[in-house]
């Protein structure tokens, strides 16, 4: 289905600069473009909250073709080519860089908006937290128009005085607080104030992994890669056993200096560590957590870290699983003193308003190279596959239970 061609008022744009996109995204698209720039893949929508969304049609191909109007800005490409993980060639790559229509098809016909994009990885990568991004903000000032950045903000408050009110002696010290709220921010507004009450109101956040927050307010940008990059390996790999392996050795091939943050629940946290080796985790500076019991999962990288004869406290776990404030410090506190934590928060900071439902919703990673691709994950819930018989080859090459 095609686009129609619509101009949108400045005003009403949603999305209005490149930049305001996950920090992984343009880390892994940097990876794919010198890695594997000729890689077919498709990505699927998918709702996990029980609601319609078929209501907003009109209106996300509207902000889906201004979408495609967009380029990186000079100023914003200056800014990036001064971080130290980018390269010349792909900052010259960005420069003309555009959202192309065609990857994308929009579909009201069934029973929920289905959305697929198909297309060069490369030119696929990117969609995925503008999309999410832009369906969040039209549902939110379609079913909450009485919701404002002021509530937002006051509930924010009203979180971090309970948070003295009830361990007035805590110590946060060693707490840090990320935002990773782009994609189901209820606003771009409120993901803006709500960082900037933070920059005031909370000495422990410690960055963004929004780059255009980072850029306008001079935060670190936080973020290393997703489930899409194992995913994609499972079809790039000889052998499905070695996919995790060569995801890994591949982003220490493009980034062997920085961003040495890895994912381990794109199969679970058990076959992770298997191919977790001496090498890649003495590489890698830490490991983050996006499924399943957050406390088991650290004592498990902890007891793995020991068994490699390297000292816990050297590394750092990155805890990002549907986490609030609360749960955050919980989990602080477990492991305070024996290894580095730190806590990317995202829906519970940015669309976390009295009386008001936040979305989940998700842009997955289902083929590559024509073939089918999967998470596992951590929690059933969050597993994602079209194809029956290649989960069952991905169990079995991983050694899971089917």
């Amino acid at each position: 289905m095609t686009v129609a061609s619509h101009h949108l008022e400045p005003s009403s744009a949603i999305i209005t600069s490149l930049l305001d996109t996950d920090a992984y995204k343009l880390h892994m698209q940097q990876a794919v473009f010198h890695q594997y720039p000729d890689v077919d893949v498709v990505a699927e929508f998918h709702c996990r909250s029980q609601e319609d969304l078929r209501p907003y049609f009109d209106e996300v191909m509207e902000q889906i073709s201004h979408l495609c109007q967009l380029q990186f800005q000079a100023e914003e490409l200056n800014y990036l080519a001064k971080l130290p993980f980018f390269k010349s060639d792909y900052i010259e790559y960005l420069t003309s860089f555009r959202f192309q229509q065609s990857n994308i098809e929009v579909r009201q016909d069934g029973e929920q908006l289905a959305i697929t994009i198909r297309g060069k990885w490369l030119d696929v990568i990117l969609w995925e937290v503008p999309l999410l991004a832009i369906i969040s903000e039209i549902r939110g000032r379609s079913r909450y128009p009485q919701a404002s950045v002021e509530q937002a903000c006051q509930h924010l408050h009203h979180k971090l005085a309970q948070l003295k009110q009830s361990a007035p002696d805590l110590d946060l010290s060693g707490f840090s607080l990320i935002d990773f709220g782009t994609r189901r921010r209820f606003s771009k507004a409120v993901q803006a104030s709500i960082v900037d009450q933070l920059i005031e109101h909370f000495p422990q956040f410690d960055g963004t992994s929004n780059y255009y927050l980072a850029f306008k307010k001079g935060l670190k940008p936080v973020g290393t890669q997703a489930h899409e990059w194992f995913q994609a390996h499972q079809q790039l790999a000889g052998e499905l056993a070695d996919s995790q392996q060569l995801a890994l050795h591949t982003w220490i091939k493009e980034y062997p200096d920085t961003l040495g943050i890895a994912l381990t629940d794109c199969i679970n946290m058990d076959a992770f560590l298997r191919d977790f080796t001496p090498t890649l985790a003495n590489t890698f500076i830490g490991l983050r957590h996006d499924s399943g019991d957050p406390i088991e999962w650290g004592e498990k990288a902890i007891a793995h870290y020991q068994k490699l004869g390297i000292d816990p406290s050297s590394k750092v776990l990155v805890f990002s699983d549907g986490l609030s404030l609360t749960k955050a410090i919980e989990i602080y506190q477990h492991f305070a003193h024996r290894v580095q934590t730190s806590f990317g928060i995202g829906t519970k900071l940015t669309c976390d308003i009295p009386n008001v439902d936040s979305l989940n919703i998700v842009l997955k990673l289902t083929a590559c190279q024509g073939k089918p691709v999967a998470k596992i994950s951590d929690e059933p819930g969050k597993s994602m596959c079209r194809d029956e018989d290649y989960l069952k080859a991905l169990k079995q090459a991983f050694h899971l239970a089917s």
